[in-house]
């Protein structure tokens, strides 16, 4: 079993289904690892993902996630708009999915910043997780 697919699944899920995020990157919202050739703005990539082993009874993972917004508007609002979403959707969440669950999940990190030309703006979120085999 994969904590770290099981996680990313669970996230997925998770966000997909929060009214905020919905309201700030449609329904259903555009949540990839790897967008279509034309997405639609904003929407939240799945990227980079980190895991370690920790030592802890149920084969315990440590994980950290980037996820980043990619909007289209001009300025920084619309990114710290889903950036407060995605925090709130994850505050004190627990996530499960293929016999994973999460027994740890906070937000770490934020970085928002624009595009050299401006034409776009992305807010990074770190995300860490402690996940065991349920």
């Amino acid at each position: 079993m994969s904590h770290e697919r099981a996680l990313q699944k669970a996230l997925i899920a998770h966000l997909g289904a929060d009214a905020g995020v919905i309201a700030l990157l449609g329904d259903p919202p555009g949540i990839w690892d790897a967008p279509p050739a034309r997405p639609t703005l904003p929407y939240l990539l799945i990227g980079r993902s980190e895991s370690r082993p920790v030592a802890a009874d149920g084969g315990g993972i440590e994980q950290a996630l980037t996820l980043t917004v990619v909007s289209g508007f001009r300025g920084a609002e619309e990114a710290k708009a889903v950036l407060a979403a995605l925090r709130s959707a994850l505050a004190d969440v627990e996530l499960e999915a293929d016999g994973v669950r999460t027994v740890g999940l906070r937000a770490s990190f934020a970085d928002v910043y624009p595009t050299p030309d401006r034409a776009r703006t992305f807010a990074v979120l770190r995300v860490r997780a402690v996940t065991e085999e349920s």
